[in-house]
């Protein structure tokens, strides 16, 4: 859409942009949306990390989806997260025993978010990921990514994706690893050490 300047010669000028949005934290964050692993479970690990804009600003604002197989590498199929009562339709949340592989993370204040979910395992000749979804403001279409764990350079220098990435960026995709099975792993949207995105069709 355009504006038509009719106070001298005719003058087309831009329409400011406006972005809708976000209006996440009313309907898609569920409770417990963190804790992806089956309490108790010994194969746990924790991945945190902030959302930053191009300008190294946290977004408050923004939402992580993790997707991730267990730890022999099958992609889960039990029921999902938001599991409702047929009764009363109200939220009962996860069962906290089968392993649906889903979390989405609200970021804090501070742009934190974190998830406890299973280490991956391997599928094919992938070196053990989770498939990461970022939803933010100004973002019209959300973004794709990978949380690589670190551990094993010979998996990760054969990983097929990684191999395509330039080896000064491949970095955006490893998370630190922090010990005590925690990483971190830090999204950066725009700028310098922008996280690489990964586009599907």
């Amino acid at each position: 859409m355009t504006k038509i300047d009719t106070s001298g010669p005719e003058q087309v000028l831009p329409t400011p942009s406006h972005t809708v949005g976000p209006f996440y934290g009313y309907a898609l964050p569920f409770r417990g949306g963190e804790d992806i692993a089956p309490a108790g479970h010994p194969d746990t690990v924790t991945v945190h990390g902030y959302v930053h804009d191009g300008e190294g600003n946290p977004l408050p604002d923004a939402l992580v989806e993790l997707w991730g197989p267990d730890t022999e590498g099958r992609v889960p199929t039990a029921d999902g997260s938001m599991r409702r009562d047929p009764a009363s339709g109200d939220f009962l949340g996860r069962n906290g025993v089968e392993f649906t592989g889903f979390g989405r993370i609200q970021t804090d204040a501070n742009g934190h978010w974190y998830a406890r979910t299973l280490r991956p395992g391997a599928r094919g000749r992938s070196a053990p990921y989770l498939s990461v979804c970022v939803f933010a403001r100004g973002l019209l279409v959300h973004l794709f990514t990978r949380i690589y764990l670190p551990g094993d350079e010979a998996v990760l220098a054969a990983d097929p994706l990684l191999a395509r990435v330039p080896a000064g960026r491949r970095d955006t995709l490893i998370a630190a690893d922090e010990g005590h099975g925690t990483y971190r792993f830090d999204i950066r949207l725009q700028g310098e050490g922008e996280t690489v995105f990964l586009e599907f069709q």
